[in-house]
């Protein structure tokens, strides 16, 4: 397993200005939604993880805005989402869908009225949880419109790689699903390519045109459809032996 110091992080960390009142969200609300790490060995309890005593738990790396995983999490109020973002605009808009102020004007920075405690964030890269997470621990995985990094040099920072797929192999449950979703071609190419080679996964949507059930789309997705471009869903299933 890595050591935190020993991993690279490539990408954005901050974008435009925050406004106060977004700040606030920042400041008073995501200290309640942000896990405190275990000592070192330990891991998280699951029991006492989320305000609820979650039946499954599923994970989003790199959530972007938030749409997803907020909607999900409306959803299936009985599910704990974590979700890992390093870009802090991104951060900052998943506080403000689930604290409904991505549709109105609100005074307080708590959750929204309705909604469960069952999502936590984690504003940096979430390989720094993969240390503290069970084996088998997540039902579905998702990895939504990741950063192709186009050029051939820059291969090696994509995250479907040999290494983070060992890890999400060990994170998935028997039965647990990895979900990917490119407007890239290529990288849905790559993709594939390195999970053959790996033979932890297969894969077993037939249709990859067509989104899974009570998909959720992103607001990256919708101008990517807007544009032209054409997504592409890849659904992976944990394999019971390598």
């Amino acid at each position: 397993m890595p050591q935190l110091r020993d991993l690279r992080f490539f990408g954005r960390r901050k974008g435009k200005a925050i406004k106060p009142s977004k700040q606030r969200l920042i400041d008073e609300l995501l200290p309640k939604l942000k896990p405190v790490l275990p000592k070192e060995g330990e891991q998280f309890d699951m029991n006492t993880f989320f305000g609820i005593h979650p039946q499954e738990v599923w994970l989003e790396i790199g959530f972007g805005g938030g749409e997803h995983i907020a909607e999900l999490a409306k959803l299936y109020p009985t599910v704990g989402f974590i979700g890992a973002e390093p870009f802090l605009n991104g951060v900052v808009s998943l506080l403000a869908h689930l604290n409904g102020s991505h549709e109105k004007q609100t005074t307080h920075a708590h959750l929204e009225e309705g909604r469960t405690d069952n999502v936590r964030i984690w504003p940096d890269d979430v390989r720094d949880l993969f240390p503290f997470f069970k084996d088998g621990l997540f039902q579905r995985i998702f990895l939504l419109y990741p950063d192709p990094w186009p050029k051939a040099r820059h291969a090696e920072r994509r995250f479907i790689n040999a290494a983070n797929l060992k890890h999400l192999y060990r994170l998935l449950a028997p039965n647990g699903q990895l979900f990917v979703a490119t407007d890239v071609a290529d990288y849905a190419a790559w993709a594939i390519e390195q999970v053959a080679a790996d033979g932890c996964f297969e894969q077993i949507n037939e249709d990859i045109t067509c989104p899974p059930t009570d998909w959720v789309p992103t607001r990256y997705e919708k101008k990517g459809i807007e544009a032209g471009r054409k997504p592409i869903y890849l659904v992976f299933s944990k394999k019971r032996t390598k």
